[in-house]
């Protein structure tokens, strides 16, 4: 080489170690390789090589490889490094085939990046092959091949294997011990993975945010709180609980736990916060049953100029679904492209449900429509809006055609279905979806279909057949099965078996106020004074208090929460004035409050006084003071609407000729001029 031609090389050798701006830059040096005949250059190419995956473009490294007459290893090496780096494995295989065509052994950094290729795609036969050659090179004893190798047997489904690799290692490292514990994670189990995190530490290793990450992950889908609160002392302890995939995987394992406060203080300890981070804190309030909170997160996150992502905006959309915020729910959506909701089927559920629990089911039909993929959650959701909107023979109607385009029901399905037998009190058709579900599916009924089709039967008075079918059932009947008996039983004013099926819940859920309560209201109804209140003695000894009613309305895309006899709203006097008046109105349309529905035994001036501040009540007063005339009231309540307040609504509708929406736990109430889509069967 020449003196110049030795200048140049020096030169560009360091442009190259210094690094560039732009891939123009990087251009421009391919040029001067080329015209000072540098182009064969191994060594030069190999940094030029390395250069050019740095931004990405494989295409063009691929092209500079191929001008190369005489690559040796460090090439091909650096090739197939180039492409695993970038999630291009079967092109970093090709390059390994070709690589052994032409002769080339591979080495100790060959190997490593193949084995990972082999496990990513999965191309186990190939790996089995490169096993060979890690025997016949004298390689097995290298750390990093041998991982690449229980990598791949782990990810193939062969954690034998698997282990019999990790076993053979004398020296492990973390990135092994990661390896077989993310091999345990991938075929479930899940207690051997935090066994093998245990013994990680026991070697005195210390283990990266990825390895926290995934036991954690483990502790999650296994629902070990207890192994997680353990992980997350030692992670502080090591100074990793800032780390922002270590701390959103604690926010994680607390929110899918129920422990929103822990996951809270996580959330706020973490210096630096993704959008995953946020999303975590979003779905986990949304799910948690806390819609408020999911939309103050929201509201924080928006503040930092950070985009929702496909999670975030699936708990956005939960928690205005909850509420019946429709405006805030148009709002988010829109904060996202209208086609990422057609073509994405989990975004696309979620819109049609908030919109449908909204009671904006012409909405939810157009984005049904448009949706570029149905697959069957898809089905369900539009499904379950219009069973729960009262348009339960369309949503017959929809079943069938789902079936005619070739996709086959799922448990979801059926209950969506006997949840619109319920509301509309088909006996016979929630019967016959009912029995098809194994007849004719050949799907094994879950807990949640005898739930509906008990509640079903109790609400219609055929409280001996649901009984016998409760005490038939091949699986334990829990509190959701014996809670619908006992509301046909409060229906029915039937003291009896109410008190039997008492037993039986207060057994499964000694802690839950709406079994006492219930139970209570059935004496009640009956003048039974002295017996509704030793169930109210024994709620207080047992220091168990009745869950509150709240009810919420959105107004100007404001979220308004009400209590029974709240006083706490601004606008408290305004609200208890149109009360009144409402009531004056009621009165002179023929309206008699339905006292029956007070728990206690007082006189009936007191009972009407308390029946008036039920907290929907407040909500529609609120709503009716803070609306235009043709807008729509929508409330949502935690609990029950009383058949007082149904009635109550009933007329409200009519004589302030509004149209008045109240989702309860229990249906979807669509109140206009005097009637109510659930046909009073309730």
């Amino acid at each position: 080489m020449t003196a110049p031609s030795t200048s140049i090389s020096t030169e560009i050798k360091h442009s190259l170690i210094r690094g560039f701006n732009t891939f123009r830059h990087l251009k421009h040096v391919h040029s001067r390789l080329l015209r000072s005949g540098l182009d064969q250059d191994n060594y030069l190419i190999n940094m030029f090589l390395k250069s050019i995956f740095s931004f990405s473009n494989q295409s063009y490294a691929r092209l500079v490889f191929n001008q190369t007459h005489q690559p040796n290893v460090f090439l091909w090496n650096t090739m197939i490094q180039g492409f695993v780096s970038k999630n291009c494995f079967d092109e970093a295989l090709q390059l390994f085939v070709s690589m052994r065509k032409q002769s080339f052994l591979p080495n100790n950094f060959t190997l490593p990046f193949v084995l990972k290729a082999c496990s990513r795609l999965p191309e186990y036969k190939l790996g089995l092959e490169v096993h060979s050659l890690v025997v016949k090179g004298g390689f097995d004893d290298d750390v990093f091949v041998k991982t690449g190798m229980v990598c791949l047997y782990s990810r193939s489904g062969c954690l034998g294997d698997a282990h019999k690799v990790f076993e053979d290692i004398v020296d492990k490292n973390v990135v092994c011990w990661t390896a077989i514990i993310s091999g345990y994670i991938g075929i479930k189990k899940f207690k051997e993975a935090i066994d093998m995190f245990r013994g990680l530490l026991e070697m005195n290793l210390r283990p990266d945010s990825y390895t926290l990450v995934r036991v954690l992950s483990a502790c999650t889908q296994l629902g070990d709180v207890d192994t997680g609160v353990w992980i997350h002392r030692y992670v502080s302890d090591i100074g990793m609980e800032r780390n922002v995939f270590v701390g959103t995987s604690l926010v994680d394992m607390y929110a899918k736990s129920g422990n929103m406060e822990a996951a809270r203080r996580v959330f706020d300890g973490m210096s630096e916060k993704d959008i995953v981070s946020w999303s975590a804190m979003i779905q986990g309030y949304a799910s948690n049953g806390l819609p408020k909170e999911a939309l103050d997160i929201f509201y924080a996150m928006q503040k930092e100029n950070l985009k929702p992502d496909c999670y975030a905006m699936v708990g956005v959309l939960s928690a205005c679904a909850r509420l019946g915020a429709l405006e805030l729910g148009v709002w988010a959506s829109s904060l996202i492209d209208e086609n990422e909701f057609l073509t994405n089927p989990v975004m696309g559920t979620a819109l049609i449900d908030m919109y449908a629990k909204c009671g904006k089911l012409d909405l939810a039909w157009d984005v049904f429509k448009g949706m570029k993929e149905k697959d069957r959650v898809v089905w369900n959701a539009i499904i379950t809006g219009l069973a729960m909107n009262g348009h339960v023979k369309a949503a017959f109607s929809l079943f069938a055609q789902m079936e005619k385009f070739g996709i086959r029901p799922d448990g979801n399905t059926f209950v969506a279905l006997l949840c619109g037998c319920t509301h509309a009190g088909l006996v016979d058709e929630g019967r016959k979806y009912f029995y098809s579900i194994s007849n004719v599916y050949s799907l094994t009924p879950t807990i949640e279909h005898y739930g509906c089709i008990v509640d079903l039967l109790g609400r219609a008075g055929s409280l001996k057949e649901a009984h016998q079918l409760i005490k038939n059932m091949p699986i334990e009947a829990n509190a959701i099965v014996w809670g619908g008996l006992l509301n046909g039983c409060r229906l029915h004013r039937d003291t009896q078996l109410a008190e039997e099926v008492l037993k039986k819940l207060v057994e499964l859920e000694p802690w839950n106020s709406g079994n006492y309560v219930l139970l209570s209201n059935i004496f009640s109804a009956n003048h039974k004074w002295d017996d509704a209140v030793n169930i109210r003695s024994t709620m207080n000894k047992r220091g168990i208090q009745k869950i509150p009613a709240y009810s919420w309305i959105e107004v100007d895309g404001i979220v308004h929460e009400f209590l029974v006899g709240d006083t706490s709203h601004p606008l408290s006097e305004k609200i208890y004035a149109k009360l009144d008046d409402i009531t004056e109105e009621l009165k002179a349309a023929g309206y008699i409050p339905t006292t029956e529905f007070v728990l206690f035994d007082i006189e009936e001036e007191e009972k009407e006084h308390i029946l008036g501040c039920h907290s929907e009540k407040l909500a529609i007063a609120f709503g009716l003071i803070s609306t235009k005339p043709n807008d729509v009231i929508r409330i949502v309540k935690n609990l029950r609407v009383c058949g007082d307040c149904h009635a109550a609504i009933k007329l409200i509708s009519k004589i302030t000729n509004r149209e008045i929406i109240v989702r309860d736990t229990n249906r979807f109430h669509n109140f206009t001029n005097g009637s109510c889509s659930c046909n009073d069967y309730w």
